[in-house]
């Protein structure tokens, strides 16, 4: 491999032409490496491969993912090429990810985070709630993403939820433990205001939640949120390491993704000379009451045209004629049925749950009934009417305005009876002057 200096000194002897042999002789290189670098465009400084390069299948690929995505994280795009074919280690590929990866000169400046240590937490004791924002979902609306993470082993499940309000809270945390198969003793928050007040006591309606469930609630210091850093870092791994990659259509393709990735990926991530898994199969974790706690959970919800409510992936039906209404679909958790209610109140119908994402349409007997009479009503072969045409009063319609203005006695004229005389406007002006 030649530096700077002597390929510019071969060029420029080759440029007053000498032979590759007399540079050979002069430089005390062989012929072969002269010819290299002259006439083949080698370059000084780079060595050749002395095998096959593997990664040059995938370099294209990788480069315009890169493109994409300048902070693709180099986890995400080795399990993308893996798939492709890839065989080489995951730290060869990272060195060839470091020598494609553009600069991202708007995130280049942004300051780092303040120091941090580890703080020990004893198996079983612990587990930390967050919720995380992901945006660029496919059918529109921001995921809300509710991750539990065991403060001793870093296991960590996640649920979506439509919104982050306390309903939605403790239907994510009740899906999180009872994946996670249990509860630690004590749940650790930040200062969410489905949790605390402003001063950061505990809701009174939210401590009947942490009672049910036979645990203690611990709240972060203020503007000390790092205290649980153990979610916060999971906030950022899901974000990067699942979310930006994620192929997913609908909110039960993302759950079922997000349980993919933390049973496969996040299990197994190192922890000593185990894994995540094996670490967290020595905590201890308390058993959970049979069902959740029975809070209310709402969903505003447009009637589609064939009269039927979309929930969670199903459909449910509505009596026929409120097309295009909002009404509001509700249930408690624990109870197998979800009721349909009016912006007034007025329940509408009730219909046994589905699981979500099912894709069922569910439909009352007496709703189908009622559809299909108003569907057979509505029915018709007639052509419909055009929109300009001229289409006065009819004889019936003057007969009416006739009884009317005889009824009201206004003594008003018909119009065709009026008759403007335009010569009395002079006499009328002369005399106003």
């Amino acid at each position: 491999m030649l530096i700077q200096e002597e390929d510019v000194e071969i060029h420029a002897l080759r440029k007053r032409g000498w032979s590759y042999s007399a540079i050979a002789r002069h430089t005390g290189l062989s012929r072969n490496t002269v010819k290299a670098y002259v006439r083949d465009g080698r370059r000084p400084g780079e060595r050749r491969r002395a095998v096959e390069d593997r990664f040059q299948p995938y370099q294209a690929y990788v480069a315009e993912r890169l493109r994409e995505d300048p902070h693709v994280w180099a986890s995400a795009l080795y399990d993308e090429v893996k798939a492709l074919g890839y065989e080489q280690s995951y730290v060869t590929f990272t060195r060839e990810v470091r020598r494609l990866r553009p600069r991202c000169e708007a995130c280049a400046g942004r300051r780092g985070h303040g120091p941090t240590i580890e703080i020990a937490h004893e198996p079983g004791e612990e587990i930390q709630w967050d919720w995380v924002e992901l945006a660029g979902a496919p059918w529109g609306d921001e995921v809300h993403l509710l991750n539990g993470t065991l403060s001793h082993s870093g296991k960590t499940r996640g649920v979506i939820a439509e919104c982050e309000d306390q309903a939605h809270l403790v239907e994510a945390i009740d899906g999180v433990l009872r994946r996670l198969g249990g509860t630690p003793k004590r749940w650790r928050f930040d200062r969410m205001a489905t949790v605390v007040d402003r001063q950061g006591k505990l809701l009174p309606n939210f401590a009947a939640v942490a009672k049910h469930y036979g645990v203690a609630v611990d709240i972060c210091p203020s503007r000390r949120a790092k205290r649980k850093g153990a979610v916060e870092k999971q906030q950022d791994y899901s974000a990067q390491r699942w979310w930006r990659t994620a192929e997913v259509a609908m909110p039960h393709d993302a759950q079922a993704s997000n349980d993919r990735f933390c049973e496969r990926t996040g299990d197994l991530r190192p922890r000593g000379e185990g894994t995540v898994a094996d670490l967290a199969e020595s905590e201890p974790l308390l058993p959970l009451p049979d069902t959740a706690y029975p809070a209310m959970i709402e969903l505003e919800r447009t009637v589609g045209p064939s009269s039927l409510v979309s929930v969670r992936g199903n459909r449910y039906s509505v009596v026929p004629g409120l097309e295009g209404a909002k009404v509001w679909a509700r249930w408690a958790l624990g109870e197998p049925d979800v009721r349909r209610y009016t912006a007034a109140g007025l329940l509408l119908a009730q219909h046994r749950r589905v699981p979500d994402g099912a894709g069922q349409v569910v439909r009352l007997p007496e709703h189908r009934q009622a559809l299909e009479k108003a569907v057979l009503t509505a029915f018709t072969t007639r052509q419909p009417c055009r929109r300009k045409e001229n289409r006065p009063p009819g004889p019936v319609a003057k007969a009416i305005a006739a009884q009317i203005r005889s009824i009201r006695g206004t003594g008003l004229v018909e119009v065709a009876d009026v008759v403007v005389d335009l010569e009395r406007y002079p006499a009328l002006a002369r005399a106003a002057g």
